[in-house]
């Protein structure tokens, strides 16, 4: 028991420590994070269509 006591009064003190950031900035990495996670699902979205595309062709190519 004193070990956990001991672990949280540190933990308490390290966050303490800690710069958290502010509303505006927190709101502005948050809409960064989502705006690309958008752009690299269509990215990899586009890719998709591409390769499966290419490869139902080649597939057709072949077998003819």
């Amino acid at each position: 028991m004193r070990k956990l006591i001991q672990f949280l009064k540190e933990a308490h003190l390290e966050l303490r420590k800690v710069s958290w950031p502010s509303r505006k900035e927190l709101i502005g990495s948050t809409t960064l994070v989502i705006v690309v996670s958008i752009l690299a699902g269509l990215f990899l979205g586009i890719l998709d269509i591409l390769f499966s595309r290419s490869i139902l062709w080649l597939i057709k190519l072949i077998g003819s």
